[in-house]
């Protein structure tokens, strides 16, 4: 090993000290490069959590825009960084915490038509028919604005793009969304992911896809986004993104959402144009191009179904599953392809017969909030869209969200909308780079709101006594694999090593869970949920489950809550108890909150109003991560 000698009087001469004299000739030895100190040189794994929106809406989406939406990127991002924004109707509002990033995900189908209505922009009135929802939209009225949407809703579900031949309009509006991301994008403080919205709506079905860059303006300004007008089919959203990466150099990937609302079609059996069914190629691309689903957000949550679950108490959460936006209504059979736990299932019967799985995504979360305010909280929700900001007036219950045209049976309102949902994501840095790589990687998870940090590991060595380890992330880097990823087979059963603590800022923490859905050796699907640690002393039965329930704080009337019931944290070393080595299987872990004030409460509490019988005042927050998946020889 080679050392370098450096004499006291040089090194005090070079420190600006060469006056000072010292006996001790003999310098000081330093190792050199190839001596290991510092622990970090070579780490690349992620060391901390971030937490953001991908999935946001500002004015430059024609349906936030024409609805009463006048915020843009800016301040869409002002806000998630944390900064005080004035809403569209004029109440003032702030995070509790900002944002570590978001994606603004504005609709490609016209994107920034409102904006140009308002600008009264020249080569939108050269075409006839923006020139006459233009003249329309300036009326401003109540019934005018109506006509006008309903004029571009009707060319949107026509699949006809009406400013074809005005493309310069998409590119302006576009060029303008990539600057906002670049003056706020701020690498190691915040990210400001370039994206858009691909919205598909199949017969009024949501097939909705967010795109997303790891790319800055440089390279995204090369093309302007797809939309259902030029592609009708994710297929074609693939070839897309494909041809982006080979001509630029660039990265992309997609995330689905609201499978919920599909009607069937987001997990279907066959592919939506071709009608054929899986094969390896279709598998191996939809999850290159699809590593993520966005799995719960205010229309619905997507983990599970009481009717596909009916052993899980808990499966019936924020549960939207009347219909779609169209008018059809929901049949039963559809129930098993729209939820993520579910798809997970039929996913490890697709890797045993195709060698790939369709549906091994990882789990975000995300708002879906068309106000340009990013918020999940449940004490701060400024609605679905800018119509429905904090009101008193019984609009902000009563309005319906989905199935409009449909029958009275089908419509959902919106009372029925949480503020959920955030995308955690475990990453070295907080840059585009980074977190865009650990997306692609699958380690994230999602949240209904609160951002509780959980942490999982799976092996087949791991201890109890690894729990408490002070290199723990390391140690279980090192010896097993995180959220997303694979075990390879072995015949020892595997071991999880969970940790989860609480968001600082909201409710202590029920329980933690395992969830296990795995493929047997007579094609048989099955699923398990296990309850691996619980709060407050409560027992776990021989069965796996605590039967006791963690009670509930919540004052309605007083729209309040408190900690005095749950725990600031939960851990678990926890091995799979029913393991067969020749069986496909994957495990997820779902952390609940104790109960808290939905903003139903809060709104009765602020505006004096009683709240209808029907409207539910309580909901107990959750985390839902990404799978390890076990795959037998």
């Amino acid at each position: 090993m080679k050392i370098k000698k450096i004499n006291y009087l040089i090194m005090l001469a070079l420190l600006g000290q060469g006056s000072v004299a010292l006996a001790n000739e003999g310098g000081i030895e330093y190792a050199s490069n190839d001596v290991r100190y510092s622990p970090n040189a070579d780490r690349e794994h992620a060391t901390d959590v971030y937490f953001g929106d991908t999935h946001l809406h500002t004015s430059y989406s024609t349906d936030a825009g024409l609805i009463g939406n006048t915020l843009g990127p800016e301040e869409a991002y002002k806000f998630a960084r944390g900064e005080q924004v004035v809403s569209s109707h004029g109440i003032s509002t702030r995070l509790t915490r900002a944002l570590d990033f978001l994606v603004v995900a504005d609709h490609a189908e016209n994107m920034g038509l409102s904006v140009l209505i308002e600008e009264s922009n020249p080569s939108l009135l050269a075409s006839k028919w923006g020139k006459e929802i233009h003249d329309i939209s300036k009326v401003g009225t109540a019934e005018s604005i109506g006509i006008a949407y309903d004029m571009w809703a009707k060319r949107l579900n026509d699949l006809d793009d009406p400013l074809k031949e005005q493309s310069e309009l998409l590119t302006t509006m576009w060029h303008r969304s990539t600057t906002a991301a670049e003056k706020y994008n701020t690498p190691g403080l915040f990210t400001a992911f370039i994206g858009f919205e691909w919205t598909l709506q199949e017969r009024g079905n949501n097939l909705h896809r967010n795109v997303i860059f790891r790319d800055g303006k440089t390279k995204a300004d090369q093309i302007t986004p797809i939309s259902q007008y030029d592609a009708q089919d994710p297929e074609r959203l693939w070839d897309w993104m494909e041809a982006y990466e080979k001509d630029t150099g660039g990265r992309m990937l997609a995330i689905p959402h609201n499978g919920n609302l599909s009607n069937g079609l987001m997990f279907d059996d066959i592919t939506l144009r071709t009608k054929k069914a899986f094969d390896k190629e279709y598998a191996e691309r939809r999850m290159k191009w699809e590593p993520l689903y966005e799995v719960t957000q205010m229309k619905g949550d997507g983990e599970a179904h009481p009717f596909l679950s009916p052993e899980d108490e808990f499966a019936d959460f924020e549960t939207m599953d009347k219909g779609s936006f169209g008018p059809e209504p929901k049949q039963p059979d559809m129930l098993r392809r729209e939820y993520a736990r579910e798809a997970y299932k039929r996913g490890l019967e697709y890797t045993e017969k195709l060698g790939a799985n369709p549906f091994k995504f990882g789990m975000v979360g995300s708002t879906d909030s068309h106000t340009s305010i990013a918020s999940a909280e449940e004490d701060n929700y400024f609605g679905k869209v800018s119509l429905l900001e904090p009101t008193a007036h019984p609009i902000r219950f009563k309005e319906v969200i989905t199935a409009r045209t449909g029958v009275e049976e089908i419509k959902q309102y919106a009372s029925e909308i949480s503020g959920s949902g955030l995308a955690a994501v475990w990453a070295r840095e907080n840059t585009r780079e980074a977190l865009w790589d650990a997306m692609a990687n699958k380690e994230t998870y999602a949240t209904t709101g609160p951002r509780m940090r959980v942490r999982v590991f799976g092996g087949y060595d791991f201890t109890e006594e690894d729990l408490t380890r002070s290199d723990f992330a390391d140690h279980g880097y090192d010896n097993g694999v995180p959220m997303g990823g694979d075990l390879a087979h072995s015949n020892k059963a595997p071991k999880l090593l969970i940790k989860a603590l609480k968001d600082s800022y909201s409710a202590n923490l029920d329980r933690v869970q395992v969830v296990k859905g795995w493929f047997d050796k007579n094609g048989k699907k099955h699923e398990r949920i296990y309850d691996v640690a619980v709060s407050d002393d409560r027992k776990i039965g021989s069965d796996g489950r605590c039967k006791t329930p963690v009670g509930n704080t919540v004052n309605v009337k007083d729209s309040s809550y408190n900690n005095s019931i749950g725990a600031a944290s939960l851990q678990a070393y926890w091995q799979d108890p029913d393991f067969d080595a020749a069986e496909h299987a994957f495990y997820y872990v779902r952390v609940l909150e104790i109960p808290t004030p939905r903003w139903t409460t809060r709104d009765a509490k602020v505006f004096g109003k009683e709240l209808p019988p029907e409207v539910a005042t309580t909901i107990q927050e959750r985390a839902y991560t990404t799978p390890i998946w076990y795959t037998p020889k």
